[in-house]
């Protein structure tokens, strides 16, 4: 039981307190740190055998910040200064660093930390994963797709770029805000749609990542100086598809398409608070690709049946959003939305002008895409073809057993 405890709360401190120890201390003691988090958590797993304290987050707190004591203290006695740490100006500023309002600010630098320019961006979203959200470098490899090895180089370069290029621990200048706030919207985006839809083997949702990324664009939404349309309109998108998580997967752990989906399971209050976002995001002057992203979910959830949903309106924003940013998923994604118009000339128009390399590990999606359509338009050894070459690009098992699924009741 410990161990769940534990684990639940390195997931949703780990970050807050490296942060905050980041801000006392300065990024150039970043991997000091983490140690220093690390091992209280390991202490946290010896000493809560036998019982778990009252208030587990202030045991951690207190711990973290002694431990930081200990810390400041060997770093000044390299530095042959002599201060009274226990008592004093240090100790009142590390406890007021605990204040809730603090975390909250110390975890908004570390985000632009994360996605400075300076970094590369693979190594942004590694970083941001590993500092903010507490993931392992394994866990960070499996969200990825990517090798643990090749995780552990990008946070290491990441570090030296830090401190080469003099990374402070603070808030870009304004007139940067805006140009550095597209990139942490990018990374949110991507941690959240590695959560929804992920490549991981084992399984299609990682409820983990989903969260993070909410809570991210929860942080940035409540300082006045980062609010936007386009932050909105991205807080709305992902509340409209966290909505519908529990009832992506059944029971028995198969998929369910959005056809089959079970609607009484979608979680309205979410998608109230993303209707007020979508609200919110149209009174700014900025627009953005989670404007009509989030305008496409929108049409999904106002269909009381997959049969009612509205594929014209639907077409239509998939038009206006390649025009606004030309992407191979969106020209994939609206060929689906054609296949459900039977627009058959349009579908196959749409899927040879993508570029099927440009898709790298979702590439599968462009061979399913094919297979549906053959399927809608009765053609069935062709659509088992386009199944066999989805299959054999798919990671991850859930698909793999749909795929096999449908591909099977074909034969049948």
């Amino acid at each position: 039981m410990e161990h769940k405890v534990v684990d639940h709360l390195f997931r949703h401190h780990y970050g807050k307190m490296v942060a905050i120890l980041t801000r006392f201390f300065g990024l150039s003691y970043l991997e000091t740190i983490e140690d220093a988090v690390q091992d209280t958590f390991i202490k946290a797993t010896s000493q809560w055998r036998t019982k778990i304290p009252d208030n587990p987050e202030a045991w951690l707190n207190r711990v973290a910040k002694n431990r930081t004591i200990d810390i400041l203290r060997s770093i000044q006695a390299e530095k042959n200064r002599n201060l009274t740490i226990t008592t004093g100006a240090s100790s009142l500023q590390i406890d007021e660093l605990f204040l809730d309002h603090e975390v909250a600010d110390s975890q908004l630098r570390m985000i632009f930390v994360a996605c400075h320019p300076s970094l590369h961006p693979n190594e942004q979203i590694a970083f941001a994963l590993k500092t903010i959200s507490g993931f392992s470098t394994k866990e960070i490899a499996a969200a990825l797709l990517t090798k643990e090895d090749a995780i552990v180089k990008r946070l290491t370069r990441a570090k030296k770029s830090i401190r080469e290029n003099n990374i402070q621990f603070k808030y870009p200048n304004p007139e940067a805000i805006q140009e550095r706030m597209l990139r942490v919207m990018e990374v949110i985006y991507l941690t959240f749609n590695e959560g929804f839809h992920s490549t991981n083997q084992d399984k299609l949702i990682k409820e983990d990542l989903c969260g993070e990324a909410i809570r991210l664009c929860q942080l940035l939404l409540k300082k006045e100086q980062f609010r936007s349309g386009s932050l909105y309109a991205l807080f709305a998108l992902l509340c409209f598809h966290l909505s519908r998580l529990e009832s992506k997967i059944s029971i028995d752990n198969q998929i369910v398409n959005l056809q089959n989906q079970d609607r009484a399971k979608w979680y309205f209050p979410l998608i109230k608070m993303g209707n007020s976002a979508m609200n919110k995001a149209v009174e700014y002057d900025d627009t953005s690709v989670y404007h009509y992203e989030a305008a496409i979910a929108s049409e999904h959830l106002n269909a009381k049946t997959f049969e009612d949903t509205n594929w014209e309106n639907i077409s239509n924003w998939y038009e206006q959003l390649y025009m606004f940013e030309s992407n191979m998923f969106t020209l994939l994604n609206h060929a689906t939305v054609c296949i459900q118009l039977s627009d058959y000339e349009k579908t196959l128009h749409l899927l040879n002008s993508i570029d099927v390399s440009d898709l790298g590990q979702r590439a599968y999606l462009y061979y399913g895409c094919y297979a549906e359509l053959y399927i809608k338009k009765g053609e069935k050894e062709l659509a088992i073809s386009f199944l066999d070459k989805a299959l054999l690009g798919t990671s991850n098992m859930l698909e793999k057993e749909f795929l096999t699924i449908k591909r099977e009741g074909l034969i049948g």
